[in-house]
């Protein structure tokens, strides 16, 4: 039974994801702790969220485990404060950028890195077997509020940035909460870092009346007109569960989360005169050859944060991420950080005395094209083999560490199954943006040919 995808378990509300199930769920973790742990409970702003955390607390403290309910946070935010809570697991009832209708399950170890595939099943394995922890009467755990979390967190990403040099430029910042967790938490970072805020869809609302929750160039058309609107400096953008962070120049351009992540890692292996950068196999050509001359190196991992942490934990990383926009700064802790990712830029900005639209100007650039093609989970298997056979011929070289990645002349093609939706994705890459469109269409075809194969 495989529950866990790419990051964590992610369903549809009143299909999958049912009370019972979310019980048998709860009822596995707590049988696969240890007795009497503590534990860590948070959960992001969707609807159905409080009602999921509920249920999930009180089958863990009836399993005997004293909960420790840290709130509606940002999932960084509650990576951040296991083991400053001292708790054998973290559990995060979120979806992320997934619709509305999806909530899902997502556990953290003890370091606050999101747990090794070994310990997702074995719950998973717990869940088939029907394992569920009752203790008597005497011996159930207690359910206790945390709520001091989001200062907690707040200090320690200003304890990793020059306030004082932020603070000196006066930046002004239009900043799209998304209607998600961020809301909580980065307009008080922003003004802790003497900056000018002005929000777009900056209260907690799970049905994301003002933008789907993922942060797409798409679905980031009103902060696109409202940074040189307002005469912002810069705009930035957060997915629900604020694990992610996007960026718009003061001109309204989008900056791709690439381009962006390039950006970031020149700028950390420069200060650690060279080091290593982790990065899935999705990420553009353009970070390595950004890094390539100050001594830098890039790993590729499967797709996914927990790959990526883990293997940057692994190597001594100076940083890592992915190209959504999920930056892993590890000064910080090990977990994609979107209030650590703005902080981080701003001081970039300050120290550089130049605004972003100027700097990312100097990273190498490529035309990156992102699809995704429809295809039922039962398919996944049968489509990647059969596209990844016809994306292979004429190939000049294929990798396999994640799905198909086919290389042609003049650019790439990656097609790989998606870990939390019914779909497989496919990824091209070239110096020209005909010829990576070209690229994107041959994955597309190379997909719906398998799936119309009986």
């Amino acid at each position: 039974m495989r529950l866990f995808g790419t990051n964590g378990i992610r369903e549809v509300v009143g299909e999958r994801l049912t009370p019972a199930f979310a019980e048998r769920v709860a009822g596995a973790i707590g049988s696969v702790v240890p007795a009497q742990s503590r534990l860590v409970l948070g959960w992001d702003g969707r609807t159905s969220s409080v009602a999921l955390a509920r249920i999930v607390g009180g089958t863990l403290a009836l399993a005997g485990h004293h909960v420790i309910e840290v709130g509606l946070l940002p999932t960084p935010a509650i990576q951040y404060l296991v083991p400053r809570l001292h708790a054998r697991l973290g559990v995060i009832v979120t979806a992320s950028h997934n619709p509305p209708e999806f909530n899902g399950i997502k556990c953290i170890a003890p370091d606050g890195l999101e747990v090794p595939r070994s310990v997702e099943e074995s719950i998973e394995g717990a869940v088939e077997a029907g394992r569920d922890v009752g203790v008597p009467f005497d011996r159930i755990g207690a359910l206790t509020r945390h709520p001091g979390g989001a200062d907690e967190y707040i200090d320690g990403i200003l304890d990793c940035v020059n306030r004082s040099r932020i603070a000196e430029q006066r930046f002004s910042v239009v900043l799209d909460a998304g209607n998600g967790a961020s809301a909580i938490t980065s307009p008080t970072l922003l003004r802790r870092l003497g900056c000018r805020v002005r929000t777009l869809n900056g209260h907690v609302d799970g049905t994301f009346p003002g933008r789907p929750s993922e942060p797409t160039e798409t679905n980031l058309a009103d902060l696109m007109h409202a940074v040189p609107a307002f005469g912002a400096d810069l705009g930035i953008a957060h997915d629900g569960d604020a694990d992610r962070a996007i960026f718009v120049d003061r001109q309204g351009r989008f900056v791709p989360g690439e381009s962006l992540l390039t950006l970031l890692a020149r700028a950390a292996v420069e200060r650690h005169h060279g080091g290593i950068v982790v990065t899935p196999v999705t990420m553009s050509q353009a970070l390595a050859d950004a890094i390539a001359p100050l001594g830098g190196e890039v790993v590729y991992t499967r797709v996914g944060s927990p790959n990526v942490t883990h293997e940057m934990q692994a190597r001594g990383a100076v940083l890592g991420g992915e190209e959504n926009g999920g930056v892993i700064f590890p000064e910080f802790q090990l977990a994609r950080d979107g209030a650590m990712t703005a902080a981080s830029v701003l001081d970039l900005l300050a120290r550089q005395e130049s605004p972003l639209d100027i700097l990312i100007r100097t990273v190498p650039r490529y035309a990156f094209v992102r699809e995704k093609v429809p295809c039922p989970v039962e398919r996944r298997d049968e489509a990647l083999r059969r596209a990844g056979e016809a994306l292979a011929r004429g190939a000049e070289r294929v990798e396999r560490v994640d799905g198909v990645k086919a290389y042609r002349s003049g650019g790439w093609v990656l097609v790989r199954p998606s870990g939390t939706e019914p779909l497989m994705r496919v990824f091209a890459e070239a110096r020209e943006l005909d010829r990576a469109r070209a690229l994107a269409d041959e994955g597309i075809r190379a997909i719906r040919g398998a799936l119309a194969s009986p």
